[in-house]
C-alpha cells in the first residue's frame, strides 16, 4: 500500500514578491519618474497622471504574469530569430 506524504510550503516561497501590486523595480522607477515630473518640474497633476496610469498598467501586467519584467528583458535580448 502507497501512503501519499504531503508538506506544507509557506506562501513566500511560490509567491512572487510586489510592491503595492507591481514588480519592484517598475514600481521604483515609476514612483521616481511621477516624483522627478512632479516635484522637479513642478506639474503636479500631469505626475501623478503619470503614476496612477504606469502603476495600473504595472498592476494589470504582474496579474498577467508575475514575471513579465524579466520576460520583457530577455524578449529584447535574444534576437527576433535564432539561425540554424
Amino acid at each position: 500500500m502507497a501512503t501519499t506524504v504531503t508538506a506544507p510550503v509557506h506562501r513566500a516561497l511560490y509567491e512572487p514578491i510586489l510592491l503595492a501590486g507591481a514588480p519592484p523595480g517598475v514600481a521604483i522607477l515609476n514612483g521616481t519618474l511621477a516624483a522627478a515630473l512632479g516635484l522637479g518640474l513642478h506639474a503636479w497633476l500631469p505626475g501623478l497622471v503619470l503614476w496612477g496610469a504606469g502603476q495600473a498598467l504595472a498592476v494589470a501586467a504582474a496579474r498577467w504574469d508575475a514575471q513579465v519584467l524579466e520576460v520583457v528583458r530577455r524578449h529584447m535580448r535574444l534576437p527576433a530569430r535564432l539561425e540554424a
